[in-house]
């Protein structure tokens, strides 16, 4: 079996723009949310905002995704970015030891924010963090050492380095010439969910570029979003002090 590298993420975080920046290598089977797929739109759906009526698929299911996966493996190297609160209840050590794994962070008062414009109504189990600290401390106990993570405005900021050293820490080449794309690419062909419409501004784009460093304020967000936001926040500074820098 070819090698399986994992981005485990969380919403609103920029992996689909790292995603696309890795379909560009042309080295890799690149998967987007392939379980989160199965969470939200199985035949089994396990999204916590569910109602009967809803899209379903007949036999998409968290484990045939398993299976795809390992398929795919066989005859090429596989990565996907996918997000752990989909599958938090099938981390046993045999199955985690299938994949490379790696991280993307993202301060939460930004991808909260991004979260309450597109979806007003999502529901905290949905926003991931909780999960992502979960298993990048299960995966330190049991191989001793942590995995490497990236944080996204590390990544925007000096997109180069920090995809060198991702790939550095995943054992896998660096081809620059995938930085920069061909504006007017269709991420959403890639896409599960309402037709890719959260990635028209990644379509218009034409590679992974430096951009300044921005920060947003929540202390204006409504109530709720700030309550979140309180929660998430040590979570993500827990793996924001594991980040890996370029060398």
């Amino acid at each position: 079996m070819h090698k399986i590298v994992a981005l485990w993420a969380i919403p609103r975080s920029t992996s689909t723009a790292f995603e696309w920046m890795m379909r560009q290598r042309g080295d890799m089977d690149c998967l987007h949310e392939p379980f989160g797929e199965a969470w939200y739109q199985g035949e089994d759906p396990l999204w916590p905002r569910f109602k009967e009526g809803e899209k379903t698929t007949p036999g998409l299911t968290l484990e045939s995704v398993w299976e795809d996966i390992r398929t795919r493996a066989v005859t090429a190297p596989v990565f996907l970015k996918d997000f752990p609160h989909y599958i938090n209840h099938m981390w046993t050590p045999a199955f985690l030891g299938h994949f490379t794994h790696a991280f993307l962070i993202r301060d939460p008062a930004k991808t909260i924010s991004s979260m309450y414009d597109k979806w007003p109504g999502f529901d905290e189990l949905e926003v991931g963090f909780p999960e992502q600290r979960a298993l990048f401390d299960l995966l330190t106990a049991l191989n001793g050492t942590p995995p490497p993570v990236i944080d996204s405005d590390d990544l925007l900021e000096n997109p180069a380095a920090m995809v060198e050293a991702f790939c550095n820490a995943v054992d896998i080449p660096f081809l620059p010439e995938a930085m920069t794309w061909e504006a007017g690419g269709d991420p959403s062909a890639h896409s599960w969910w309402d037709g890719g419409s959260f990635h028209a501004n990644l379509a218009r784009s034409t590679g992974l570029k430096p951009q300044k460093r921005r920060y947003i304020e929540v202390a204006q967000a409504p109530e709720r979003v700030q309550r979140v936001y309180r929660r998430m926040k040590p979570h993500y500074d827990h793996l924001y002090e594991q980040r890996i820098t370029p060398a």
